[in-house]
């Protein structure tokens, strides 16, 4: 559904379009929160640690099964991983192209698979140090560790990319985040 906003003389301004459902931003936001909560303020040895970290696997996992039952900007079909589209939207972006992508950008798309892919390798770990085949196992804690901090620079990628595609495109994506419509501005296209 394209609701349309209209200036007060009649002229179109912007559209703006339903993307992201309550359930895709709930689990968004709520995924942030547990890398914060685990990565900042809580113990590491924990037990509050490990529910997080099992909170945070649940989350991934359900955003999985809702990529492919999930509404139209949710699923997978919206934006498939893949490094063709990541290069032909570099080059658009190189000559000036400011299209607006009504799920992720080709490079965002990326981005999520790879987040997702990332917390399922710390969810993996943490588990594996667990048991009582991997406790005190130390290549097992040092992958974990470092897992978290590649999870910390992409997080810090990520946020750097919706800057700048907020910036190129026009369009406050940490709004569309929160409220799940995307304002799009007048004259850009729409992918």
């Amino acid at each position: 559904m394209v609701a349309i906003a209209k200036q007060s003389s009649g002229r179109t301004s912007a559209r703006d379009i339903a993307v992201w459902d309550p359930l895709v931003r709930l689990i968004h936001w709520s995924l942030a929160l547990t890398i914060l909560l685990n990565g900042a303020f809580v113990e590491d040895e924990s037990k509050t640690h490990e529910w997080i970290g099992y909170i945070a696997l649940a989350l991934v996992g359900v955003r999985l099964v809702w990529g492919l039952i999930g509404p139209k900007h949710a699923r997978f079909a919206a934006f498939p991983p893949s490094p063709a589209r990541v290069s032909r939207y570099f080059k658009a972006m190189l000559y000036g192209d400011q299209t607006v992508h009504l799920s992720h950008n080709p490079l965002g798309a990326l981005m999520a698979y790879y987040i997702w892919l990332t917390v399922i390798a710390i969810g993996v770990t943490g588990y594996m140090m667990t048991t009582i085949t991997f406790f005190g196992v130390d290549w097992v804690e040092e992958a974990h560790e470092i897992i978290f901090g590649w999870l910390l620079f992409s997080v810090a990628l990520h946020v750097a990319g919706v800057a700048f595609d907020t910036w190129r495109s026009g369009v406050n994506l940490v709004r569309a985040m929160v409220n799940g419509h995307k304002n799009i501005p007048e004259g850009r296209e729409v992918e």
